[in-house]
């Protein structure tokens, strides 16, 4: 595409369920937000289990940002459902699946978010954590939610220095908000492990790739605040103009 022109980023939906209404797709704002500010031009994408209706859309992307949710099926990793895992979907599992396998193999560039970290690893033949409290001995709490504003700051993370997630926000510790109860348990082949919490649980991963890079935090929502989490978006958007 042309350098100077907006880039198009698309932005994967949750499913909204209202009393009384049929589901809605959408997504928080919060997202979208970032993206502007980066100069992008977002757009959601609806989930589509009709690949050939999804590759239509994919094609008219040049980037792509899986943000949070819910959980993905286990079943996509090989594994029965523990009891403390959540609201799964399959249409969004189908959806995201697919559009980061083809993001992957194709070059395109990709930010992970949250639930966006965990899809890029199944996706890629990794396995998850389905509840740290009830899984993971001696873990910290990473589910601030509810009661706790969105960019109330609870741990740090460690950055490994010489990384892209690095080169972005600083290596070091990285103060972080937290709104998970799953995470990456067994690494996919490719990625690497590029931020950890103090109790080890995997925050950020990154692949040899044009632009590939997943967090477990949220940075959009202190985007507006906090230089270094609109970063993360604005190198989405810098590798996305191609």
């Amino acid at each position: 595409m042309n350098e100077t022109s907006s880039p198009v980023i698309g932005v994967t939906c949750s499913i909204i369920s209202i009393e009384d209404r049929p589901p809605r797709l959408g997504q928080s704002r919060s997202y979208l937000d970032a993206l502007v500010r980066a100069g992008a031009a977002p757009v959601l994408i609806p989930n589509l289990t009709d690949q050939a209706l999804l590759r239509t859309v994919y094609e008219q992307l040049d980037g792509l940002l899986l943000p949070g949710g819910d959980d993905v099926d286990p079943v996509r990793y090989g594994e029965l459902r523990h009891e403390k895992c959540g609201t799964i979907s399959t249409e969004r599992d189908e959806t995201e699946l697919t559009l980061a396998r083809w993001a992957v193999e194709e070059g395109k560039p990709l930010l992970g978010i949250c639930r966006g970290i965990q899809v890029l690893n199944v996706a890629l033949g990794g396995t998850l954590v389905q509840d740290i409290e009830a899984q993971v001995p001696d873990a910290e709490r990473h589910n601030w939610k509810p009661g706790y504003p969105r960019d109330h700051l609870p741990h740090t993370v460690h950055v490994q220095p010489q990384t892209r997630l690095a080169s972005l926000v600083g290596p070091g510790s990285l103060p972080v908000n937290s709104f998970h109860h799953q995470a990456i348990k067994e690494v996919a082949p490719g990625l690497v492990v590029t931020a950890r919490a103090p109790d080890q649980i995997i925050e950020a991963v990154e692949l040899d790739h044009p632009f590939a890079l997943a967090v477990q935090w949220h940075p959009e929502e202190l985007a507006g605040a906090d230089a270094r989490a609109q970063g993360l978006f604005d190198a989405l958007a810098l590798a996305s103009r191609g």
